[in-house]
């Protein structure tokens, strides 16, 4: 049995004041077709379908469009989960006509997902947090264990009767049970989660930058010896970079974001996973690359035009460019490097400061002409500044400061 893994697709997510849309459709569009070509049997989307709580309507049609792809007219399931930048009852509301398609979105942790069978497949078994799919082309089921993004607030009712019980042990708890009562080596055993688990005894991973913090502390830490030894696979969605924090013979993996989402993962490549499974069997795991998007970029240059140099080579590409400049950056040099790249997002002009130069005596009480204070703004600046002084725009405006006069 073939399984594609994918997770935080944040639909709709823009890259400072940049859409990013288009390659969004263009990495969905990608997925889709590695789904086809590699003929998996089922897609897990491992949460944050958005990136919103009220997602725009180009990113909610490029989901349901793409979902449907996928679910290639019902034949193929997708399961998708909720993450903790989706809004579960937004998730959930389609879900009634989407089972009819053969796709299951689930928005709350611990659901229970309608049954529902078809000419290719049906849920032969469903309980809150847990389904059992039987695909017609096999002799064995597969079992999924689907925790959407779980914090106190989408837990009330679960943890009601034990409001000191930690998310982390009631999450272990309740693996535990389900894969005690449900997993057994007759079937295929897989967990989808969207959370931030961590290897026991290892080195803490760092949520993305940009990313919504899931956890404070380390009080609600989740750990790898919380996944019930039954599965033989866990998909994990939060991380933006694919890792594989469990092992060669039971990956725990979380797949990437298809798309490079800030400058923190530039140049990071994005993947999906493919899993090869069978019952009481080791699975097989692969990563393909995904190659759709632009790629974002860190720069650093010394000169207004060795940046411009570098900006008309790479057109196609989102620029965080900073400048190390003796002097500060004019408002021409800035218009000129707008017009040369569409794709700047950030601007970062670094000033070199000279730490030998002291000009904090320069000028004595006797010597200011308090008729004339700009050359004392001047020693000012250049004291404040290391000794770099002020250009003809900064001196403009503070001319222009003290001639206006106060109402």
């Amino acid at each position: 049995m073939k399984i594609l893994h994918t997770a935080d697709w944040h639909l709709g997510k823009k890259l400072d004041r940049f859409s990013r849309i288009e390659e969004q459709r263009a990495v969905m569009g990608e997925i889709v077709q590695i789904a086809n070509a590699q003929k998996v049997d089922v897609v897990i989307i491992a949460g944050d379908l958005f990136d919103n709580f009220t997602p725009n309507t180009d990113a909610i049609e490029l989901f349901y469009k793409t979902v449907k792809q996928l679910s290639l007219g019902g034949r193929r399931p997708v399961v998708a989960i909720s993450g903790n930048h989706d809004a579960p009852k937004l998730i959930d509301a389609p879900d009634p006509l989407a089972r009819e398609c053969g796709i299951f979105l689930i928005g709350q942790p611990f659901a229970l997902v309608t049954p529902i069978e078809t000419q290719d497949f049906k849920i032969t078994l469903s309980s809150a947090g847990f389904i059992e799919l039987q695909l017609a082309s096999f002799p064995y089921p597969l079992r999924i264990i689907h925790t959407a993004y779980a914090n106190e607030p989408r837990l009330r009712e679960e943890l009601e009767g034990d409001k000191q019980l930690a998310i982390n042990q009631f999450l272990s708890d309740k693996w535990q049970a389900l894969a005690q009562e449900y997993c057994d080596s007759k079937g295929v055993n897989i967990l989808t989660a969207h959370l931030f688990m961590n290897p026991k005894n290892g080195e803490l991973l760092e949520e993305p930058e940009g990313e919504r913090p899931i956890r404070i502390g380390n009080a609600d830490m989740i750990y790898t010896n919380a996944i019930p030894p039954q599965m033989q696979y866990t998909a994990l969605g939060h991380l933006h970079g694919f890792k594989n924090i469990g092992s060669e013979e039971k990956p725990i993996v979380y797949a990437s974001s298809p798309l490079c989402y800030s400058f923190s993962e530039a140049g990071e490549e994005k993947y999906v996973a493919i899993i090869e499974a069978e019952p009481n069997k080791a699975v097989h795991l692969s990563k393909i690359p995904l190659t759709q998007g632009k790629p974002l970029v860190r720069k650093q240059f010394a000169s207004i035009e060795a940046a411009t140099s570098w900006l008309k080579e790479n057109p196609n590409t989102w620029v965080e460019l900073t400048l190390e400049l003796k002097e500060y950056l004019r408002a021409e040099d800035r218009k000129r490097l707008y017009n040369t790249h569409e794709g700047i997002v950030f601007l970062i002009p670094k000033l070199l400061l000279d730490t030998e130069h002291n000009p904090s005596a320069e000028l004595s009480l006797q010597d200011i002409n308090f008729e004339n204070i700009t050359p004392l703004f001047e020693s000012y600046f250049k004291y404040k500044n290391g000794g770099i002084a002020p250009n003809q725009e900064i001196l403009n405006l503070f001319n222009e400061a003290i001639n206006t006069p106060i109402d």
